[in-house]
């Protein structure tokens, strides 16, 4: 019994040592080398959270950089597109009277090379005629020259008197007699003389060179430029009505001439200058209507834009 007693006695104790090992605190370096281990741990975080804020920052920054460089490249492509918007508006504004200018310098060109188209037919007629010339002046010459031999030494007066038609004397009277008198001046020469006196702005002297050209030689390839240029001369001199009738003469008279869209064109220009501007806007289209894919519609094109007018509309019959 008394054995049972100090077993129980002894696992007692021993169990009361263990539990009061477990349940004392522990020593003073295990807890200290814990807490370094966290403060360890803390200072980590804390300089993984400051790595991370500063690379934010250096993120934040460059992307700052970008978008202000965007933002400027974005200001000065603005700036361009504003300074080439008003560039285009000045050359649009500027355009009519840009291209009126062109072209009054390029029309008599463009003229010339028509004349010539509409001359080369002619030449060989006009050089048979100067041979066949030539040749009749040669022949009447060669005709005179055996005379004096018929009687050589003559009989003096009345012996010459007699022989006139082959005598040295009234022998050069009678070629002056018989040859025809200088023909007037070619339909080419007065255009010619129109064109070159309109270029120069001799419109006095070109007008009438081509009024003249019109009534002498009406149904030549030219006539319908020369009517063409009277309404230019008139134009130019800012009588616009009487050019207005000028070039109506062209598309009345001559409806298969390649004025006749520059004509129209004029017309409604005319027709603006004197603030006609309905009538302007009818020819205008009317130009776009007839003669399109032609310089003369799109530069009527451009008028419309410049009125603030369309370009389609129902267009008046002719």
């Amino acid at each position: 019994m008394n054995t049972k007693w100090v077993v129980l006695a002894v696992v007692a104790f021993s169990l009361g040592a263990a539990g009061g090992s477990m349940l004392s605190p522990q020593p003073a370096g295990a807890v200290n080398k814990d807490m370094v281990q966290l403060e360890e741990q803390v200072s980590q975080l804390l300089q993984g959270q400051q790595d991370l804020h500063s690379a934010i920052d250096a993120n934040s920054a460059s992307i700052k950089t970008l978008v202000q460089q965007q933002v400027d490249s974005v200001n000065h492509l603005a700036t361009q597109m504003s300074s080439l918007q008003s560039a285009l508006q000045e050359v649009q504004a500027n355009s009519g009277s840009k291209i009126d200018t062109i072209t009054q310098q390029t029309q008599g060109l463009s003229d010339n090379l028509q004349d010539v188209q509409a001359r080369v037919g002619k030449l060989a007629q006009q050089l048979t005629d100067m041979q066949n010339l030539l040749q009749s002046i040669d022949s009447k010459v060669s005709g005179a020259s055996p005379a004096p031999s018929a009687a050589p030494g003559g009989t003096p007066g009345g012996s010459q008197g007699t022989m006139n038609p082959g005598g040295s004397g009234p022998a050069g009277n009678t070629p002056n007699a018989g040859t025809p008198a200088m023909p007037p001046i070619s339909a080419d020469t007065l255009y010619q003389n129109g064109l070159r006196d309109y270029q120069t702005g001799n419109y006095d002297l070109a007008h009438q060179e081509f009024t003249d050209y019109i009534r002498n030689f009406p149904s030549n390839d030219l006539a319908s430029n020369a009517q063409f240029y009277l309404g230019e001369i008139l134009y130019a001199q800012g009588d616009y009505q009487k050019a207005i009738n000028a070039y109506d003469a062209v598309l009345a008279n001559y409806p298969h001439s390649f004025k006749l869209p520059d004509s129209l064109l004029k017309k409604a220009m005319a027709e603006q200058d004197l603030s006609m501007r309905t009538a302007a806007i009818r020819d205008y289209r009317d130009v776009i209507h007839r003669f399109p894919g032609s310089d003369a519609s799109r530069r009527a094109s451009s008028r419309l834009r410049d009125l603030g007018a369309s370009t389609t509309a129902t267009t008046r019959a002719r």
